[in-house]
């Protein structure tokens, strides 16, 4: 006769463990996690419990304490960072960028400041290849996540992830897998060297050799903090925007009362004034 198999134990998120959380990913990333998200927090974490063989989640948070635990704590970020992303997301946006590029002729340096997988700032780059009229254009990815910095790094995608491809672009600029890689692309060699990929966080002071932009795109990243940090962020962003030059956020996202020099050209697209 088997022994009989004694179910998990699940810990529970204390109200006070979920506060420190909460303080942890405040100063972190900025971002305040809200009393609703609780049951989420202690979902996503509950991994790492399992994977680190601790019995709660007071324990993770003394092992988040010690120094050494660098990587643990960015992992933690990585896990409640919501990275909900899909090629040419917008649509609008992209179309506006179509005609916008036509009538450009200057270099052109866009700058994707919340990349998260890559799939934006890939779009942007496919779009400039198509509309941009001249070949004097590269892209700043940037993200706070290294898990999603990663895999924008790498570029390979589902197959089915091109579905919002205009006819034709994903033979022009990507490869299609084959053998253990089919069903998945990756894109071009020429796109991606156009790109640079790298970390960066949006509630501390730029780095210095962030470029001045002609094309900012901070899209659904505003809906996660307060009214202060928001223009904190919009203003330190819209220093690297060249006057004339366009600023996208996302469509459920507001500048409004920040009382800086953007004008509104249509829904979510501002132009420096």
């Amino acid at each position: 006769m088997s022994a009989e198999k004694v179910p998990l134990q699940v810990p529970q998120l204390g109200e006070a463990e979920f506060a420190r959380l909460q303080q942890l990913m405040l100063d972190a990333s900025g971002i305040r996690l809200n009393a609703h998200k609780r049951t989420l927090v202690a979902g996503r974490l509950l991994r790492r419990l399992r994977a680190l063989d601790l019995s709660g989640y007071s324990d993770y948070l003394r092992l988040l304490d010690q120094p050494e635990q660098q990587t643990e704590r960015r992992l933690v970020i990585d896990l409640l960072t919501t990275n909900e992303t899909f090629f040419f997301r917008e649509p609008q946006h992209f179309r506006f960028l179509a005609t916008w590029l036509q009538e450009q002729r200057r270099p052109l340096r866009v700058w994707s400041a919340a990349c998260s997988s890559g799939e934006e700032a890939y779009s942007l780059a496919m779009l400039l290849a198509e509309h941009a009229g001249h070949d004097d254009w590269r892209i700043l990815a940037t993200d706070l996540s290294q898990r999603m910095l990663e895999k924008a790094r790498a570029a390979i995608y589902p197959l089915a992830d091109s579905h919002a491809f205009p006819p034709g672009w994903l033979q022009r600029h990507c490869l299609k897998g084959v053998g253990e890689q089919q069903g998945l692309f990756r894109i071009g060699t020429a796109l991606r060297q156009r790109i640079s990929v790298r970390e960066l966080n949006l509630m501390r002071e730029l780095p210095s050799d962030v470029p001045v932009c002609d094309l900012i795109f901070l899209r659904n990243v505003l809906i996660y903090f307060n009214a202060a940090d928001k223009r904190a962020i919009v203003a330190r962003l819209i220093e690297r925007l060249r006057p004339g030059g366009l600023l996208f956020i996302g469509h459920a996202e507001s500048v409004q009362g920040f009382d800086l020099p953007l004008k509104s050209l249509a829904p979510s697209i501002l132009r420096r004034q």
